[in-house]
């Protein structure tokens, strides 16, 4: 939730949600009247990037860090897949509109998708979930606007009533390159959590299940464990890890064990635990093993 390296339009930039029991922390969290969320939706150019959070992770040279990728993730035998159903998914049309929507190159897509990073949006909790097309919309308008990002930089958002929805531009069911966090945007999803999530605020059970069944079904094609761990190699020295340095990190991982930051805050990173058994149950693996 630091520094932004901002990507240019044309894309040579790219950037680098239980189980029925998942325990939710304790005291009231933030609450924002709705009259701020709504003018924080109506905040244009450089505004309503001064009123957003600084979550989502960072940019990459598109052709290196692809080429990067590519040779610090050498094709693999091919892993048991254990899928999960496909939760709903609402599309972009949803939340972008023809006023909204900003010229942008192609997507960029990798091979598959072995690992997730949990982000928190730094935006208000209190918001109405029929107002949660407008608080993406705000967020895509800050990105792409006066930071100059390619599109919005996380592939799925999921609002406090567990409704999910499409973010970076690609295609749901490919593995979408993103930019939601410096270093490993490659065979990685970003799923953001919208909201802040800091210690003591509680997050919705609906939010943690439909991060779970999110989690689980992106992963099942690669028959990556989301109770387990994966090797990553660090694209870029403005993560938690010099380029080139491989890391072993979360399947599910908090945005913060990528990048120096906070995201996706200590409420929600106390509940990745539950999040990742969850996950796993829905690929139906056992407790024991896969």
């Amino acid at each position: 939730m630091r520094a932004f390296r901002p990507a240019s339009r044309t894309g040579r930039g790219p950037r680098e949600r239980r189980p029925a029991r998942i325990r939710r922390p304790g005291p009231p969290g933030l609450r924002a009247p709705r009259p701020v969320l709504v003018l924080l939706g109506c905040l244009p150019g450089l505004a309503a990037a001064l009123a957003l959070p600084l979550c989502a992770g960072g940019i990459d040279d598109a052709a290196g860090s692809a080429s990067a990728a590519r040779r610090a993730h050498p094709a693999a035998a091919k892993a048991v897949p254990h899928t999960a159903p496909r939760p709903r998914i609402l599309p972009r049309s949803t939340w972008l509109d023809a006023r909204t929507r900003r010229a942008q190159p192609p997507p960029r897509y990798d091979d598959r998708v072995v690992a997730v990073f949990v982000h928190h949006t730094d935006t208000p909790n209190d918001y109405d979930c029929a107002d949660t097309p407008a608080v993406i919309r705000t967020l895509y308008t800050g990105q792409t606007g006066s930071r100059d990002w390619d599109d919005i930089g996380y592939q799925f958002l999921v609002d406090r009533c567990g409704t999910v929805y499409e973010g970076r531009a690609g295609g749901v069911d490919r593995a979408v390159t993103g930019a939601h966090t410096q270093g490993f945007n490659h065979r990685t999803t970003g799923i953001a959590a919208i909201g802040t999530f800091t210690a003591g605020v509680p997050v919705p059970r609906a939010m943690t299940e439909a991060i779970a069944a999110l989690a689980a079904w992106k992963l099942g094609p690669s028959g990556a464990d989301p109770r387990g761990t994966v090797r990553l190699t660090s694209t870029n020295s403005l993560s938690r890890y010099p380029a080139g340095t491989t890391a072993t990190l979360h399947v599910i991982a908090g945005h913060r064990e990528g990048y120096r930051t906070t995201c996706p805050g200590e409420a929600l990173s106390a509940l990745l635990p539950a999040i990742r058994t969850e996950a796993a149950r829905l690929q139906g693996r056992t407790a024991a093993g896969p």
